[in-house]
């Protein structure tokens, strides 16, 4: 039961909207991270909750009480690590705004699609390429 709960988890947080430095952690690190601290937890005090990110770390809050301490230090760290990497991907558009249109002949309005392009690209800016790595395309 415990594993189809992890499995879960896993599925939502990589399905989540595509979100490395030390201020963000992959979707699949920071699943990895709840399912090993919280995986108990939350087929304790998580049943038939819809597990996805928002009513998970609602669930966990919720039982703050009960959950074990290994699971509090963690998950509050993994959903923030989330929260950080969606934002990176969010500024990617404006930090490479100019490399979007200019190099790669794309829109700003679909940067995922201009993604490959700038990580090829001769000329990307500093900027741009810090927040590539920021979102963890690099």
């Amino acid at each position: 039961m415990v594993r189809g709960y992890i499995l879960l988890l896993v599925a939502v947080l990589l399905g989540a909207p595509s979100l490395a430095m030390a201020q963000t952690m992959s979707f699949g690190d920071s699943a990895g991270l709840i399912a090993s601290s919280c995986g108990a937890d939350i087929t304790a005090n998580c049943r038939g909750v819809n597990l996805d990110s928002n009513r998970l770390k609602e669930c966990l809050s919720r039982n703050q009480d009960v959950v074990s301490a290994q699971c509090k230090a963690t998950y509050f760290k993994a959903f923030e690590a989330i929260q950080k990497r969606i934002a990176a991907r969010v500024t990617v558009a404006n930090a490479c705004q100019r490399e979007i249109v200019k190099l790669c002949g794309g829109s700003t309005k679909e940067t995922s699609k201009s993604i490959p392009c700038l990580l090829t690209a001769n000329g990307v800016n500093a900027r741009c390429q810090q927040a590539m790595g920021e979102a963890g395309y690099r």
